[in-house]
């Protein structure tokens, strides 16, 4: 992973920058999902800046960041019921402790993984949720994202395009019964 996480992460405090208008729509579609304590996952956390800041009290979290600085800053941020590792968020062996979650946020990963690891990915988060789980993802560009959930016994409930931007963020209902948990399975690799 060659990229410069932290200055890519700048760009969110960019008032009307492309991340910092996605992130408000990960978190307009987030908001009301967490009107209660929950159990969540964010795979590729970061900062944790999409989630930490509206976790309601006694909700339990697990963040996954392979940064050690980014991972840092979400640690001195998470309240109380929250783990951040720092590690790869591409397997399911740090979500063995929170799952099923009834929310799992998949920002920032599929437009960094190969098609056949988000295949792979999507297929494996049945087995991360509750009946009826959400999960919130984020992809640059043009993508079979949405298709792939539906093949996976997702619904759709919404998906933000704009036109003036490249990101995507879609929210997927798992309507179908979970997957039993394995852990040690890998999801994904950053390409």
């Amino acid at each position: 992973m060659s990229r410069d996480w932290i200055k890519w992460h700048d760009e969110y405090e960019v008032p009307g920058s492309s991340l910092a208008r996605r992130l408000e729509v990960v978190r307009g579609y987030l908001r009301p999902l967490l009107d209660r304590p929950r159990r969540v996952i964010s795979m590729c956390a970061g900062d944790g800046r999409d989630v930490l800041p509206l976790l309601p009290a006694g909700s339990r979290a697990v963040l996954v960041e392979w940064d050690p600085v980014l991972a840092g800053r979400a640690r001195a941020a998470a309240p109380s019921g929250v783990t951040v590792i720092t590690g790869d968020a591409g397997t399911t062996t740090p979500y063995a402790e929170i799952a099923p979650a009834e929310i799992v946020l998949a920002c920032g990963v599929f437009g960094n993984v190969s098609y056949e690891d988000t295949r792979r990915t999507i297929a494996a988060l049945p087995s991360l949720l509750t009946p009826g789980g959400t999960v919130i993802w984020t992809r640059a560009g043009e993508s079979p994202v949405r298709s792939l959930f539906a093949d996976n016994g997702f619904t759709e409930l919404a998906y933000a395009e704009p036109t003036d931007a490249r990101f995507r963020v879609g929210m997927h209902r798992l309507d179908r019964a979970p997957d039993p948990f394995l852990g040690d399975v890998r999801l994904f690799t950053f390409v």
